[in-house]
């Protein structure tokens, strides 16, 4: 696996999901058919490599603990 485009793809998905949470806000249902379905691309575009596969889900459950921690405060 390339591991600099690896990565480099992590920090372009990082600047999606900002625009998107922008965009469409986290509580939104579209928002987390972006972050699914985006993150679902990554790991096929590395065929499911195990490092794609735990950093996307990682990624994905740091988003989840984001909104969880907003919805309480708000």
């Amino acid at each position: 696996m390339d591991y600099k485009a690896f990565f480099w793809d992590m920090f372009l998905w990082t600047q999606g999901v900002n625009d998107a949470a922008r965009q469409l806000g986290m509580q939104n249902a579209d928002f987390w058919k972006w972050v699914a379905d985006s993150a679902g691309a990554i790991c096929k575009k590395y065929e499911d490599n195990h490092l794609a596969v735990k950093q996307m889900a990682m990624m994905v459950e740091w988003l989840e603990e984001v909104y969880e921690k907003q919805r309480q405060a708000g």
